[in-house]
């Protein structure tokens, strides 16, 4: 898996500006509790010598939605989380607003359900999911952001979250090996 600083949804080694309102590591970020925004905002527009963007409206880069390999969303528990109920996931898009700034957010993906707390285990996938394009009637996004919407308040827990070309997305078998088979195991043919 390649990863991307600027692609990076979490912790403060992207933060432009305040810094986060959630406790982040370098690349994590641990929510405790209620709707909480992840530490990073990815502007897919003027970026660090990127090619200059048309202000007020656009300026969206084409990030490859739909395309053979497409983009994915990655977002890996890093710290099992604990105390807590359970956790979801929201990535939101939205346009320039006209001064190099976010315009209204729009939910893009949401997870299907809330993960309940016993699954948000150290490893555990939770995005395994292409970028998705806009939502009917939205606007191209130049912003993406991802939303935490926990339930009870976790006393721990961290989360990495990027956009990638490739996830590790092999099946964890209930050995905790991968497909299930663990250590030493000789498979004959």
């Amino acid at each position: 898996m390649i990863l991307d600083n600027l692609l990076t949804f979490t912790g403060s080694s992207n933060t432009v500006g305040a810094p986060p309102a959630l406790a982040s590591g370098l690349y994590t970020d641990s929510p405790t509790t209620g709707t909480q925004v992840a530490s990073n905002i990815v502007d897919l527009g003027v970026l660090n010598g990127l090619p200059p963007t048309a202000v007020g409206g656009g300026g969206a880069r084409d990030i490859g939605t739909g395309d053979r390999p497409s983009l994915k969303l990655s977002a890996i528990v890093t710290v099992a989380f604990a105390a807590g109920t359970s956790l979801a996931l929201t990535l939101q898009g939205a346009p320039d607003a006209g001064a190099n700034t976010p315009g209204t957010y729009v939910t893009m993906w949401q997870s299907p359900a809330a993960v309940p707390e016993a699954s948000l285990t150290l490893g555990q996938q939770l995005a395994n999911i292409d970028v998705p394009r806009p939502a009917p009637g939205q606007p191209m996004p130049r912003y993406l952001r991802m939303q935490y919407v926990s339930v009870g308040t976790h006393t721990a827990g961290s989360i990495e979250m990027q956009i990638v070309i490739d996830r590790d997305d092999q099946v964890v078998g209930i050995t905790g090996a991968y497909s299930g088979y663990p250590a030493g195991i000789v498979v004959a043919n």
